[in-house]
């Protein structure tokens, strides 16, 4: 088939009329590898090309105490807050055609372009909103759940064997100990205000729970937790347990990180102005038509820091 200047037109037309079932399709796809947004509350509610987001990091301080009749010194509560401005950026990914390609897809009457290429470019997007998710952008001053600077972090206790803080060197029970303390340190380091939700381990941590069971038992380590730890008992709701990648060379000299935090909008949420969006085809050379994608996005804030806390040192960092 030989082409004429026309058909550069008509491929265009053809092109603008299939990009409307492209995308529909393509965001009905779900993705159930990229959990990013099961954990951390994503907030679409700012202007879409606003520049910044201002928001308050704050913790309340204050005691009652004992006064007299008479007393002109009563106790006052307040709150620490600390302001920051989250920079929104923008980012893409698209897909392009050629002439020829859609030259042949036009031969064949009824025929509607494949998703395959709108699919990659969603793809790409979730892969690059995952990876800033959890570990933020260095080039932008990002970062992520898992290494956000005003967070709490401690060390596993290490009385493993060969005083170890390693869970592969401790007993079932070390490590159910080690799970609790880390979701008590949010509670009683909040003044019971914040309780952890969710407990986020590395890979190798899961499997170390999941295969150590409680002497004397058929019940492993895992199963125990999700039974019978702090914030089960305390609401009667379950502890959200789940394996992030990342997380086994993010702690203190690239160890295994535990975290332990309560996913809520008001403790911590990722911005996203602009969710991944197509915009209207256009022809970028004499014979390609581009699909650009852009969308904006924030920084992971952490805005109620007593609600979570890191703790290092459970897996050796062999491991992401």
């Amino acid at each position: 088939m030989r082409f004429q200047l026309a058909d550069s037109q008509q491929a265009m037309s053809f092109l603008i009329e299939q990009t409307t079932h492209l995308e529909t399709e393509v965001y009905k796809i779900q993705y159930p590898e990229f959990i990013y947004d099961q954990l951390i509350p994503i907030d679409t509610s700012a202007n879409e090309w606003a520049k910044s987001i201002t928001y308050f990091s704050m913790d309340k301080v204050g005691s009652a105490k004992w006064l007299a009749g008479n007393a002109n010194d009563i106790a006052m509560a307040d709150i620490n807050k600390a302001k920051f401005e989250q920079g929104i950026e923008m980012a893409g990914v698209g897909y392009q055609y050629t002439l020829e390609e859609l030259g042949y897809a036009m031969m064949i009457p009824g025929l509607n372009l494949s998703a395959e290429r709108a699919e990659a470019a969603q793809f790409a997007y979730q892969s690059f909103m995952d990876k800033l998710a959890y570990t933020g952008d260095s080039a932008k001053g990002f970062t992520g759940l898992i290494n956000n600077g005003s967070v709490t972090t401690g060390n596993a206790i290490a009385d493993g064997t060969g005083s170890s803080a390693l869970w592969t060197t401790k007993t079932a029970d070390q490590m159910i100990r080690d799970v609790n303390n880390a979701l008590g340190t949010v509670y009683e380091g909040s003044l019971t205000v914040e309780m952890a939700d969710t407990l986020l381990l590395p890979m190798d941590g899961l499997k170390t729970l999941s295969i150590t069971r409680i002497p004397n038992t058929e019940t492993t380590a895992l199963e125990y937790i999700r039974k019978n730890n702090l914030y089960t008992f305390t609401t009667g709701a379950p502890l959200t347990i789940r394996a992030v990648l990342g997380l086994g060379t993010a702690g203190s000299g690239s160890t295994g990180r535990m975290i332990a935090y309560r996913k809520d909008p008001r403790v911590v949420k990722l911005h996203l102005p602009m969710p991944h969006r197509f915009l209207p085809v256009w022809q970028s050379g004499p014979m390609t038509f581009d699909i650009p994608g852009i969308f904006r996005v924030g920084s992971v804030e952490v805005r109620r820091p007593a609600a979570f806390v890191y703790v290092d040192g459970i897996t050796d960092g062999t491991t992401a």
